[in-house]
């Protein structure tokens, strides 16, 4: 595959009916990836002509997403309704030129007319009634009834383009019919819009969802009938959940930002589904810019990507650990205080070191340092169950012990932990069960010399005596 032309102009078109999923913002991800790779540039378009659907929440909610994954822009956004005014003018164009036509079919006759066809066996489609043929009469127009307006699609011979993904794709003209790229109020569909937005924004390159490829051969008639040659195509397979269904909304999606609110990390996220669909060699973590270094149309895969919530977790997982403290104990801060916990009396860049290598998420950090920031309150019965006479004894002697430890560090408490539990004879868990539930309420806890260590001495000691 040769480079492409300079300068790269690639396209993010999002309808904004809803929330956006991870499906949608990897057609965010690869062309934004594309364009930083050439040195090009990235244009948001919102495509709103669904009145009826389109909210100004759901514009936020792409903006916003957009913005946590760190998928910057350089031209945008621009809002299909306002070129309104741009659209009309090229309708004209083609209508003048008689590339377009008035089609005064109404809706109950279109239907009329494709349950006659699927009757026959027949691929459903408009029967170009009111088509202007040379020699041909078209019907009477009806009163009352405002027409659509149809573009002209060529009657014989194919369509096709080399897709960046599929290969060579053709479409044979008489299986597309005359599409209609105007309703009967005057307002441009779909099809039009795009095809007018993608010339006036110069785009060279899209890279978009497969399920437009049926809508590309229509497009680039359009294209032509306008004098342009159309972009460069590259039509990605679909994401499918986990149980193998198309990810959608439907069936059971979760919105970008929910995962944000989950505590996942962008760069997490965009390493994650950079492999959900392309890949380099047998890389699997890489940082965002190796991603933009090595990024191509040529390793996309082909084949529909599953999408794998644990693969994630363990990505997350990986960038989580990679963390400088500082940093990681900013990003977990907000979790916290969305637990209710306040920062008092342990350190938390200290803590989320210690935690967090048990954690998944920023949400499960901050839920680990339950056992530092909340009072320990263990089930009574799982208390009742550790807390043996045995085990009071030990942790008395403990807690003198440590009352006057010198140097209060994970390795002097350890030692002393271990002293009491073989003057007591005693097996590790004996002892550190119950240490653990009277300091933290937790049975399970990392190293319980090193979370001691975190607390001060003076609640450490107090909370033994709780016990005893």
């Amino acid at each position: 595959m040769s480079a492409p032309k300079l300068p790269v102009r690639t396209r993010f078109a999002p309808s904004p009916t809803g929330f956006i999923h991870l499906g949608n913002i990897r057609s965010a991800l690869y062309p934004w990836a594309f364009a930083r790779h050439h040195g090009g540039s990235l244009i948001l378009r919102i495509e709103d002509t669904d009145t009826e659907r389109s909210t100004q929440e759901a514009v936020q909610v792409i903006l916003d997403s957009m913005a946590w994954m760190g998928l910057d822009y350089d031209e945008g956004p621009f809002y299909q309704m306002r070129r309104m005014d741009r659209y009309r003018e090229v309708l004209a164009r083609l209508r003048d030129a008689g590339l377009a036509y008035p089609c005064y079919m109404r809706t109950d006759e279109l239907d009329a007319l494709r349950e006659r066809q699927m009757a026959a066996g027949l691929k459903p489609r408009y029967d170009g009634t009111w088509r202007p043929e040379p020699g041909k009469t078209l019907p009477a127009v009806p009163a009352g009834v405002q027409p659509v307006i149809r573009f002209r699609t060529p009657a014989s011979g194919s369509v096709g383009w080399d897709d960046q993904v599929k290969g060579r794709i053709d479409f044979s003209n008489d299986e597309l019919d005359d599409l209609v790229i105007a309703r009967p109020d005057g307002t441009p569909t779909y099809n039009f819009c795009v095809v007018v937005d993608d010339i006036d924004m110069g785009i060279t390159h899209v890279i978009r969802g497969d399920d437009h490829v049926n809508n590309t051969p229509r497009q680039i008639h359009i294209f032509r009938a306008l004098g342009h040659e159309p972009p460069v195509y590259a039509h990605l397979p679909t994401v499918l959940n986990e149980q193998g269904e198309k990810l959608s909304k439907r069936n059971g999606a979760k919105s970008v930002l929910q995962y944000r609110d989950e505590g996942y990390l962008p760069d997490a996220m965009v390493n994650y589904l950079a492999r959900l669909g392309w890949s380099h060699g047998d890389a699997e973590i890489f940082s965002r810019e190796q991603f933009i270094e090595w990024f191509d149309l040529e390793h996309l895969g082909r084949s529909a990507a599953q999408f794998d919530g644990e693969k994630l977790k363990w990505v997350n997982a990986h960038y989580l650990r990679a963390l400088d403290p500082d940093e990681l104990a900013r990003l977990v801060r907000p979790f916290l205080h969305r637990l209710g916990l306040q920062e008092q009396g342990v350190d938390l860049p200290a803590a989320v070191t210690l935690l967090r290598e048990r954690a998944h998420t920023l949400a499960e950090v901050a839920e680990l340092c339950g056992m530092f920031y909340a009072p320990p309150e263990p089930a009574a019965d799982v208390l009742a169950q550790h807390l043996t006479a045995s085990a009071k004894e030990a942790l008395e002697d403990l807690r003198q012990r440590l009352a006057v430890l010198q140097g209060w560090e994970a390795s002097a408490i350890g030692a002393e932990i271990k002293q009491v539990v073989a003057a007591h004879q005693l097996k590790m868990p004996q002892l550190a069960m119950p240490l653990r539930l009277l300091v933290t309420g937790r049975l399970h806890t990392p190293s319980v010399d090193a979370v001691l260590a975190l607390f001060t001495r003076d609640v450490v000691v107090q909370r033994l005596s709780r016990g005893v």
